[in-house]
């Protein structure tokens, strides 16, 4: 009797009260702390509806959320050399990388697509913060390389979506080394005349704001984003002042003329679109980036043939 009461009927219980239905129902809002539904958290392109607080996605969400019927095609990119220096700290280098691997699914930390956008070829580069802080590696490098290069074989524009920590320090003086590559990547779309559209999201940090993330011909953010170069612990600590309100934050960086646009989730895809569709049609007219950032911020419904052009305004 012990027997039946001690081993067989736990296992039936466990059984028969069995979860049809998965523990992570609710997700708590980092910002406010508001319980979120997934279901609606999900509808809302994981944007808390009770502070507006824009949580991290990854490169899969942004592409569904960006591409025409959310279809897309992700390109292979090239291999690089795995863990080049041997590094350890805590944990190997190695090991890192396979704890990333099996947590994402991604190779690396960033997944480049390309399809259409509102009827208009794209190209879009998304850096996932969950795969090691998102950090500018050499496979980044290559996959940002690569992207640069398919937006000029195709003549579309390259759209990047940053998110980083930084540099990867396992890599080295390696990973410093895509600064340059990169910038020089980024240089080669702009002679082909070509669009290139940086959207930072939260956060965007270190050697990634100090090479590709500033270099669009349109800088755009999701509100609240942290954009910086040290962080504002790291400042306080520094210079021993309290820095302002939201200092480094996306609305501060907005006022201050770094940023052309702080954009909410949701209008991200129609504010792309008409940008790609302006800038593409203004590289055989006189139109000037900063005008087509103008009316393309101020007038969503307006067309290339609706705006005034510099003639008209004179």
């Amino acid at each position: 009797m012990n027997w039946l009461t001690n081993k067989v009927l736990p296992k039936i219980r466990k059984l028969a009260t069995a979860k049809d239905t998965p523990d992570n129902l609710w997700v708590k809002c980092p910002e406010c702390g508001e319980m979120l539904f997934h279901n609606d958290l999900a509808a809302n392109t994981n944007v808390c509806n009770h502070c507006e607080h824009h949580m991290r996605i990854g490169p899969v969400q942004r592409f569904r959320a960006l591409f025409d019927d959310a279809k897309y095609d992700v390109i292979e990119l090239p291999d690089v050399q795995i863990d080049p220096l041997k590094f350890r700290d805590s944990k190997k280098y190695m090991d890192r990388l396979k704890d990333a691997r099996g947590k994402t699914g991604d190779k690396d930390a960033m997944i480049v697509a390309h399809g259409k956008l509102s009827g208009n070829a794209a190209v879009v580069g998304v850096q996932n913060f969950n795969f090691m802080g998102g950090s500018l590696g050499m496979a980044v490098g290559e996959a940002i390389i690569a992207a640069a290069k398919l937006a000029i074989l195709q003549k579309a524009p390259l759209i990047l979506f940053t998110a980083a920590g930084g540099a990867r320090m396992q890599e080295g003086i390696l990973s410093l080394m895509q600064m340059p590559r990169t910038t020089v990547a980024i240089q080669r779309l702009k002679e082909a005349r070509l669009p290139f559209i940086v959207v930072l999201t939260d956060p965007t940090t270190g050697g990634v704001t100090a090479s590709y993330a500033m270099l669009g011909d349109v800088q755009i953010s999701e509100p609240g984003a942290l954009i910086c170069f040290a962080g504002p612990r790291v400042i306080e600590e520094t210079i021993r002042e309290k820095l302002p309100e939201g200092f480094q934050r996306a609305e501060f960086l907005l006022d201050k003329g770094m940023l052309d646009m702080v954009v909410h989730r949701r209008d991200m895809k129609e504010t792309l679109a008409r940008l790609v569709d302006l800038i593409s049609n203004k590289l055989e007219s006189k139109r000037n980036i900063a005008e087509v950032v103008e009316v393309a911020a101020e007038t969503p419904e307006a067309t290339i043939d609706e705006a005034p052009t510099p003639s008209d305004k004179d």
